[in-house]
């Protein structure tokens, strides 16, 4: 199997179909389409939790790991209440090292507002990099819940901000010695800027507050996986206009030097969300600063289409990321 998030069929052939377990307690699970799980509560009060795992560990990149999570569960409409970190070391990290590693991961939920309330961790001889997993908790109303599957026909698909922000500065930071031989330093800068647009609450309150029909964090496997899953989600089509999904220069650059492709990179950062008035949306987002556009929109069927101009292909299954071209070599 490849490295990175496991191939859609074999998780639902290989992993879905073996839980049988049920708990009345459980409303939704996280293996139905969802990002996260939601679990009732005797008041009016549900917890939605979401669990992200970063193998793909580079120094000074904790911090995605806190987001990936927080990301999944705002989409649901709650508001965060804490984390639960699980980390495995190699015996080669220093105790200096982990001290960086925790302050960063503190210094992201400090900024959100969101409380680290305990973390596992174990040193051990079986792992080359540390794998750390994030389990975020969030807590809302149960009828304020704002589910991926309730996606449905004639709702305007929109997205926020622009696709590969994630990878975008990932390979600005990782790959700046060899990229400004060719690119401006200030080009790079600019790259490594989209750090600061990975979270997604902002949006996901805005939207809310706007009546929207459900969200989804578009993240490994690009726009065209994230697409896909929110689709298969509702069990809903798609008609998706290519030349309307925002993408910004320096990714189209980096991905062109490397040979990727923009469409199925780590977008981290942006967020889809069907609703029945995009054009509202898109307004109320921009009085809140955030860009957005609408791409295309929900359709009966299971055809999941993208157009460009004349031309038209139909969406897959997510594929291995193209982040990990490089992040593999």
């Amino acid at each position: 199997m490849k490295t990175g998030k496991l191939r859609e069929n074999i998780y639902h052939r290989s992993v879905v179909k073996q839980l049988k377990t049920k708990n009345d307690t459980v409303l939704f699970d996280q293996n139905h389409g969802l990002q996260y799980s939601i679990i009732d509560s005797e008041q009016d009060d549900v917890f939605v939790l979401s669990q992200s795992s970063r193998t793909d560990y580079f120094p000074g990149y904790e911090d995605m790991a806190v987001y990936t999570a927080v990301n999944d569960v705002v989409t649901s409409g709650a508001s965060m209440v804490g984390i639960l970190i699980h980390l495995i070391i190699p015996e080669a990290v220093t105790e200096k090292n982990l001290k960086q590693m925790i302050a960063q991961m503190e210094e992201v939920c400090a900024f959100l507002h969101t409380q680290i309330m305990g973390i596992d961790t174990k040193v051990s001889v079986h792992v080359l990099k540390p794998i750390i997993t994030v389990t975020g908790i969030g807590k809302n109303k149960k009828d304020q819940l704002i589910l991926s599957t309730q996606i449905k026909p004639g709702n305007d698909l929109i997205l926020t901000k622009w696709i590969g922000i994630e990878g975008t500065f990932m390979i600005a930071e990782k790959f700046e010695k060899e990229l400004l031989s060719r690119y401006s330093f200030s080009f790079i800068q600019t790259a490594k800027k989209y750090r600061e647009q990975i979270n997604l609450a902002p949006e996901a309150a805005t939207a809310g507050k706007s009546g929207v029909t459900a969200m989804y964090s578009v993240s490994e496997g690009g726009i065209f996986g994230a697409l896909w899953e929110f689709a298969e989600a509702g069990g809903v089509g798609l008609e998706i206009d290519l030349k309307k999904i925002p993408v910004k220069q320096e990714t189209i650059e980096l991905c062109e030097f490397y040979g990727l492709n923009p469409y199925e990179l780590l977008s981290g950062g942006s967020m889809l969300i069907a609703a029945d008035d995009g054009n509202g949306l898109v307004r109320e987002l921009e009085k809140e600063g955030i860009s957005s556009a609408i791409i295309g929109k929900v359709v009966d069927g299971n055809d999941r289409i993208v157009y460009n101009g004349e031309d038209r292909r139909f969406l897959e299954p997510a594929k291995q990321d193209e982040i990990y071209q490089l992040f593999e070599s």
